[in-house]
């Protein structure tokens, strides 16, 4: 029995271009999911994973953690926390934990990043991971250290721009066939309409595969309420949610469906101390 849900497992992370394999790099947090995993332009707290460039616009010390239950398999699911800390005009420190997998495979990465905003035009932030994977049945683990760059910037009064680069050393994973972790860009554009309607739109491209497009669109009937939803290519995949604020705290419920492997629910919750008050400069 073992050994079938190895394989089950193994050929749902072949099918799943967006699953955590082989030290890649995929987006975190809810709202990033039901946005079509569209994320290299937010500049919320899950930016110390997803661009660190936007967490140099953050004000205010955020706590959070995220749920991901790919395919409703247990052995599929993401666990992640980040904490973000302002250091005034010093910029953003941050660090995170991601867990995938279960007994028979887990990943694991934890991450240290600075960001810094200069003024509200564009913020650049560098992130230094060490990543694991560990293989059950005797297999054994690895270690690695991995990096990340990313940029925002506001190119004009309603479009940002965003780019992030993970891996740009190209760390080797091991010496067989000269095994490495991949190489992932991702550039893309947000547009916002105005304080209630914003669309998004991301190109990703790892150098091993074909690039793929992302694209999200989020809508706040009211300040206290976001709905959201978008696309992703190669697979086919779509994504919806909903989001909640109450002062400081944010609770982001999501889905995705995959065609052939089926739904992916996720939660984030997060909270921003003080954020209901005037930031003190």
């Amino acid at each position: 029995m073992r050994v079938l849900k190895f394989l089950f497992v193994s050929a749902a992370l072949m099918f799943s271009l967006n699953a955590f394999a082989g030290n890649e790099n995929f987006p975190i947090g809810s709202r990033s999911a039901a946005l079509g995993g569209s994320s290299v332009c937010l500049s919320d707290i899950w930016a110390i994973h997803n661009n660190q460039g936007g967490l140099g616009y953050l004000k205010h010390l955020e706590a959070a953690v995220y749920f991901d239950n790919k395919f409703l398999l247990k052995d599929l699911s993401t666990g992640a926390i980040a904490l973000a800390v302002p250091l005034r005009k010093f910029g953003v420190l941050g660090v995170s934990y991601i867990g995938t997998g279960g007994k028979l495979y887990k990943e694991t990465k934890i991450g240290l990043a600075y960001s810094r905003a200069f003024g509200e035009v564009i913020s650049v932030g560098i992130q230094i991971n060490y990543q694991g994977v560990r293989i059950g049945e005797g297999y054994g683990r690895k270690g690695l250290f991995t990096g990340e760059v990313g940029i925002q910037a506001k190119i004009l009064k309603n479009l940002t721009l965003g780019f992030h680069v993970f891996n740009p050393m190209l760390t080797k994973m091991a010496s067989y066939n000269n095994e490495r972790v991949p190489i992932i860009f991702r550039l893309g554009l947000l547009y916002k309409f105005s304080d209630k309607v914003f669309i998004t739109t991301e190109c990703e491209k790892d150098v091993d595969f074909r690039p793929f497009m992302k694209f999200g669109i989020e809508y706040a009937p009211v300040k206290q309420v976001f709905i959201r939803t978008g696309i992703s290519t190669n697979p086919f995949q779509n994504g919806i949610g909903i989001g909640l604020k109450f002062g400081g705290m944010k609770i982001d419920v999501s889905s995705t469906i995959h065609p052939q492997l089926g739904v992916s629910p996720q939660i984030g919750l997060s909270y921003a101390v003080g954020s209901h008050k005037p930031v003190k400069e």
